[in-house]
């Protein structure tokens, strides 16, 4: 408990410091918007096509406004040396990296819940019937894309081109995850039933989600203290 006590604790400062300031929020759901608004031109929201894309626009997205989130998670701590004192305290890497999660997933989440209204106005797109599942997919998709923006931010904190590298490292990463929750999100918002073969793709994710979480938690001390 003393854990999950210490990792909330950063997790709580984190979202405390964004409700001040909102200016990583803000940043990725303007962000989230234009790309919406771009995409609405070069597509026809009236057309089948939309239906069939509709899953990788809506994670296009989101990885894109995600990536502006995660990479502003350790950045934020380099002032006054707020990272060293973060280390030197008594919470361990994977209680900081835990905390950091937790706070970044709930940002992303915001945004994301924020980004679906406007996607489905944009593209003329109906509640799916299935909405549960839906939320479900992105639960599960988006918990992937944080475990790793998070320990790749904390890799390439002390970089001078960090806002490159992050993209750059994480994205071949998210492969499997994203194919998963791009392929889910398809037949889910098009309203077709899913089939033994589609919910496999949920044991990918699950399974995607607890190999990196483990990872990461191992791993986390050897990145940030070395």
């Amino acid at each position: 408990m003393n854990f999950l006590r210490l990792a909330w604790a950063v997790a709580a400062k984190d979202l405390r410091s964004e409700v001040r300031s909102k200016e990583t929020i803000n940043a990725s759901l303007s962000f989230a918007l234009v790309i919406l608004l771009l995409f609405s031109f070069a597509f026809d929201p009236d057309s089948e096509q939309i239906r069939e894309i509709s899953g990788g626009l809506l994670w296009l997205v989101f990885a894109f406004a995600g990536t502006l989130i995660l990479n502003r998670s350790f950045a934020r701590e380099l002032v006054n040396d707020c990272l060293d004192a973060l280390i030197a305290s008594p919470a361990s890497g994977a209680q900081l990296f835990l905390g950091k999660c937790l706070g970044n997933y709930v940002l992303l989440l915001i945004v994301e819940c924020l980004c679906l209204p406007i996607f489905a106005v944009f593209y003329n797109i109906r509640v799916p019937r299935s909405l549960a599942l839906l939320f479900l997919v992105m639960l599960l998709g988006t918990w992937g894309i944080t475990v790793i923006g998070t320990l790749f931010s904390a890799m390439t904190v002390n970089l001078r081109l960090r806002e490159i590298m992050l993209p750059s490292l994480i994205y071949p990463m998210l492969i499997p995850a994203l194919m998963g929750s791009i392929h889910l999100s398809t037949i889910l918002i098009a309203g077709d039933p899913l089939a033994a073969d589609d919910q496999i793709w949920f044991r990918v994710l699950v399974g995607f989600d607890l190999i990196f979480t483990i990872l990461s938690l191992g791993l986390v001390e050897i990145v940030l203290v070395g």
